[in-house]
């Protein structure tokens, strides 16, 4: 069980906690209306696939075949129902932020293998994200006022997966420039082309993204992720640098703060930093695993991976950030100067 912040408008911050599934991998699914979404769960719902999936539906969609078959939140309270479909899966309606829903999965333990969530309620599952292959470019580009995170940009800067649907609409020369502008958002981010939303559905679950398991694949992924260049003045980006040293865990948390929760760092025109999605790998003194840091907005998470440092290897600690207005040169010095001194390196 973990604890984690969870923050509201209206609400003084509350901390709850969330029961955590060691065996059940949770991804969610995002997606610009018309995308794709709804037709990408209803094929995971209804194709027989032989997997035994929970799907979480934060609010039905007009016309939704399920629609009636779940009932709906009454008086404001809480209200669940479940529907057993015919292919084993198991599918429920909830107005809230997802918690209360995954916490009576975790009764149901065993009677399914994934859950799919369509909320961004919580912190760490994979997530995914559908893109129409038509109006993606449309949605992405539109310049939001006052600064604004265009919300096409921001859901494309949090997936671990982009699903680019109704390629058959689109002529290749645009299919290529929506994914190289995908890639220049999120250098993270996985890509699958799909039409009808039918994927393989082992792209789309346990995604492993925030598995501490996952430790030597996550540093051969980092390894190869590149600072990408703006294709807007004002677009996110994705950052990363390698800085090699074993580090102070409290120093990097001093670091971490400051960039997700006070936000006082700023790139070379005095704009503030704004970091949607961070990701590393990094080497903490005294601990001989590697350290796996996950950021999502102002929450973020340090946890041992079960991959050891080699004996006389050089550790290192490699980290990728997503956001806006972000300064890979700002950020690097800014490293070095908070986490690292001279006693620090080796």
């Amino acid at each position: 069980m973990e604890n984690v912040l969870l923050e509201d408008e209206d609400d003084c911050p509350e901390l709850v906690a969330i029961v955590q599934s060691d065996q059940i991998p949770v991804t969610i699914i995002t997606g610009y209306l018309g995308a794709g979404k709804t037709t990408l769960l209803n094929y995971i719902l209804t194709e027989q696939h032989n997997k035994r999936i929970a799907v979480i539906l934060n609010e039905f969609g007009e016309g939704s075949a399920l629609e009636k078959s779940l009932a709906i939140s009454q008086a404001g309270e809480l209200y669940e129902e479940w529907l057993e479909l015919r292919n084993g899966c198991l599918c429920c309606s909830v107005k809230d932020n997802g918690l209360k829903a995954i916490e009576n999965l975790m009764q149901k333990k065993g009677k399914f293998d994934y859950i799919l969530l369509e909320t961004t309620g919580l912190a760490d599952p994979g997530i995914v994200t559908v893109i129409d292959a038509k109006y993606g470019m449309q949605h992405l580009t539109e310049v939001k006022p006052d600064g604004l995170i265009n919300e096409a940009e921001r859901q494309v800067a949090l997936a671990d997966l982009a699903i680019i649907n109704k390629t058959d609409l689109v002529e290749e020369e645009v299919l290529n420039q929506l994914k190289e502008v995908v890639r220049s958002i999120n250098g993270l981010v996985r890509i699958e082309e799909t039409q009808k939303s039918r994927v393989d559905l082992s792209s789309v679950l346990d995604l492993h993204a925030f598995d501490s398991k996952n430790g030597a694949s996550l540093q051969e992924k980092l390894h190869h992720v590149k600072t990408t260049l703006p294709h807007l003045d004002k677009s996110i980006i994705t950052v990363t640098f390698e800085v090699p040293g074993s580090i102070s865990e409290e120093r990097l948390n001093v670091f971490i703060q400051n960039l997700l929760w006070e936000k006082n760092v700023k790139d070379k025109t005095g704009s503030a930093m704004n970091v949607i999605r961070l990701k590393g790998l990094v080497s903490v003194k005294d601990k001989p695993q590697q350290i796996i840091i996950q950021g999502v907005h102002e929450l973020y998470d340090l946890e041992e991976t079960r991959v050891a440092w080699d004996a006389g290897e050089q550790r290192t600690n490699r980290l990728v950030f997503i956001g806006k207005h972000l300064d890979k040169d700002v950020l690097e010095q800014l490293f070095i100067a908070t986490v690292l001194n001279q006693e620090d390196s080796g």
